[in-house]
């Protein structure tokens, strides 16, 4: 089973503009809200690619009721934690030429809270795959990911972090199946200058080097990379398609890589999966259809790359 683990899920209002001008009144053309935060984005593609998964995470007050009925709308598995106070967290999506991003704080999540999550998670199996997803609260601390992989060791159990700086770093040191920073997330925990591939090849080596297994590099229009666990490193670049949301097309390069992994796929082809869910759901309005995504994973290849060696 795959289980997905949001510590600060998020009600996304998703706005579409032709414009937006800062200092101006501006109007949107089209408005939605869907749940959101990083590992709830992966368990809604993980569903749609036919892989069964849980969704756990945090909610509180009248918005969290919402979220837990839009989750349960939406097909969406999960098991949430109540929080005793606040309220889940509305982010909200500015759709325009460019996408802006403007998220909230959250609620805080208690002691207590936190030990209802480390006592769910317990229950996991050997052969069970573990996704931490997403910032860490101001009310936890920065290794909450780290203590919960430590929870788990000996058991078995596969562990995937896609979280940022000190989260991402003190993370490592459970040594990770995989881990997936972006290209900017990249640049800010190795201080290297990025700016052809042989650069994400180094810099990713060196995450590898700390602890990950399996590094995925998502590109965005690029594509993606994987300096994988073998020693192999590939590539696969982005189909040509028009963006029409790009909110939400790392969790679902993630989600491609992950359920591909867990069916037994090849890595190459797990990687194909990853692009082929990114793109798809960066060419639609919301996350791709299976059809929308495995019709763009039957037209892209992946090239190996020569490994970075020091």
């Amino acid at each position: 089973m795959i289980y997905t683990v949001t510590l600060n899920p998020a009600l996304d209002y998703v706005m579409t503009l032709e414009n937006c001008t800062a200092g101006e009144v501006n109007r949107s053309t089209r408005e939605s809200l869907v749940c959101g935060g990083k590992g709830i984005n992966v368990s809604a593609v993980l569903d749609r690619l036919d892989a069964e998964n849980v969704a756990l995470g945090f909610i509180a007050g009248e918005t969290g009721d919402i979220f837990e009925k839009k989750a349960r709308e939406s097909g969406i598995n999960t098991e949430l934690i109540r929080l005793k106070s606040g309220n889940t967290r509305i982010n909200v999506k500015l759709n325009a030429k460019h996408t802006t991003e403007i998220n909230a704080v959250g609620p805080p999540v208690g002691r207590e809270s936190t030990d209802m999550l480390f006592e769910r998670l317990s229950r996991l199996a050997e052969g069970d795959i573990l996704v931490l997803c997403g910032s860490v609260p101001p009310s936890l601390p920065a290794d909450i990911y780290r203590k919960l992989m430590e929870s788990l060791e000996g058991k078995g159990i596969c562990t995937v972090a896609d979280t940022s700086g000190k989260a991402l770093m003190l993370s490592l040191e459970q040594k990770p199946f995989l881990i997936k920073p972006n290209i900017s997330e990249l640049k800010e925990v190795t201080d290297f200058e990025i700016s052809d591939r042989a650069d994400i090849v180094r810099a990713a080596a060196r995450l590898h080097d700390k602890g990950a297994a399996n590094v995925l590099v998502s590109m965005g229009a690029n594509g993606a990379m994987l300096y994988g666990g073998d020693g192999e490193v590939y590539f696969c670049n982005a189909p040509v398609g028009k963006a029409i949301n790009t909110v939400g097309a790392g969790d679902s390069a993630l989600a491609g890589f992950i359920a591909g992994y867990s069916k037994g796929m090849s890595v190459p082809d797990a990687l194909r999966l990853a692009v082929a869910a990114g793109s798809a759901s960066a060419f639609s309005d919301g996350f791709a259809k299976k059809e929308e995504i495995y019709d763009l994973y039957g037209k892209l290849t992946v090239q190996k790359y020569p490994c970075y060696d020091g």
